[in-house]
């Protein structure tokens, strides 16, 4: 458990950004831990006003960013009726992505939104959503806005993406966690190649298929079976595939409530802090998307 961390939860006031704060909410409310939502707002410089900026300009950012938040901390409320969550408002005054990650490093998960509009809402989410998803030190939960829906109404299991290593270890353990907090199952799915394999036309390639997929089911069997022994209420089904990792989660996303990887896959430079399934899931996802590192 995260303990007195808190949820962290940038708010630009977009429809996703609320639905983020709605999906925090029900989190912190499962967790019993704090929640901080902050918003940022542009203030003069070293230099003062820039020449040519109206005199109300940076109050009427200060007003805007408070409605913003106050708006987001009635949305939290209304998130987890019966269960009070402590929540913290922020109006920063540094750059979203800076804000987000200097607040993260004493946060036990943080949330964004991510709208599914436009092309300058994807270049938006491209910048913050990757950034910090690349560089938090905690969790970052991706919320991509659901229209006309209930974030939390959202049915279906917890699926997790296993790729063999070490670097899925925190997300199976993570997953596992919300399954328990969520009394929901689990879906574990390995898919043993990042490439697209093709079977080969031999004549024994069957027997090696099936001997492969055996071995691969009996590791993604071995790397579940410490957190099954701690978690013996969540029910677990796995799902063992050959390649396309992105596109087999992708497809299980579609009736889950969450999907959890972790940031980076078997083979990635150690430079490289978020890897292209964990990238390119977080742009199509159909369910709030939780990236652990």
């Amino acid at each position: 458990m995260s303990g007195h961390r808190p949820i962290v939860v940038g708010i630009d006031g977009s429809p996703s950004s609320l639905q983020a704060v709605s999906w925090a909410a029900r989190e912190a409310a499962l967790r019993n831990t704090p929640l901080s939502l902050i918003t940022t707002a542009f203030v003069p410089g070293t230099y003062g006003v820039p020449i040519g900026m109206p005199s109300g300009f940076f109050e009427d950012e200060e007003r805007d960013g408070k409605t913003r938040l106050d708006r987001a901390a009635q949305t939290a409320r209304d998130a987890a009726p019966g269960h009070p969550v402590e929540i913290a408002t922020m109006l920063c005054t540094g750059t979203p992505v800076g804000e987000l990650l200097a607040h993260s490093t004493n946060a036990s998960m943080l949330v964004v939104g991510a709208n599914r509009r436009g092309i300058v809402e994807r270049a938006v989410l491209g910048s913050v959503s990757s950034a910090v998803a690349a560089h938090a030190p905690c969790p970052v939960a991706v919320i991509r806005g659901v229209p006309d829906r209930d974030i939390n109404d959202i049915p279906g299991p917890i699926v997790v993406g296993v790729d063999g290593t070490q670097q899925s270890e925190p997300a199976i353990s993570m997953a596992f966690e919300e399954a328990a907090l969520r009394q929901s199952e689990l879906v574990a799915v390995h898919a043993w190649s990042d490439i697209v394999l093709q079977l080969s036309l031999d004549g024994g390639s069957d027997a090696e298929w099936m001997r492969d997929a055996a071995n691969e089911t009996a590791l993604l069997s071995e790397n579940l079976a410490g957190r099954a022994e701690n978690y013996p209420d969540v029910k677990v089904h796995t799902i063992v595939v050959r390649d396309r990792p992105t596109q087999h989660l992708r497809e299980q996303a579609e009736n889950a409530q969450l999907l959890v990887v972790g940031s980076r896959g078997r083979g990635g430079f150690s430079s490289m802090l978020l890897g292209s399934t964990s990238r390119a899931l977080m742009h199509s996802a159909a369910c709030p998307l939780l990236i652990v590192r």
